[in-house]
């Protein structure tokens, strides 16, 4: 049993410490033909967590979202 619970508690940890809010970059802004996307960027080696916040309403999230991702992208190889 105490191993089961030590499991369990490294597990949880281990989670918590992945969490992409502390990753978090302050939101930038993609100008696209329908609009400003507002994006929330994560860390320069990582654009999987990247997606919008704000998007044009007549903008799908998934569009708004791959805009973002290669925003990141391009973020990505300027560094």
């Amino acid at each position: 049993m105490p191993r089961i619970f030590f499991v369990c508690t490294l597990s949880a940890a281990l989670l918590a410490a992945c969490s992409p809010a502390s990753f978090e970059t302050d939101p930038v802004q993609v100008q696209t033909p329908t609009g400003t996307v507002t994006c929330q960027l994560y860390t320069r080696g990582m654009t999987d967590w990247d997606r919008s916040i704000s998007r044009p309403d007549t903008m799908s999230v998934e569009v708004a979202d791959s805009f973002c991702r290669r925003e990141g992208q391009r973020l990505q190889g300027a560094a």
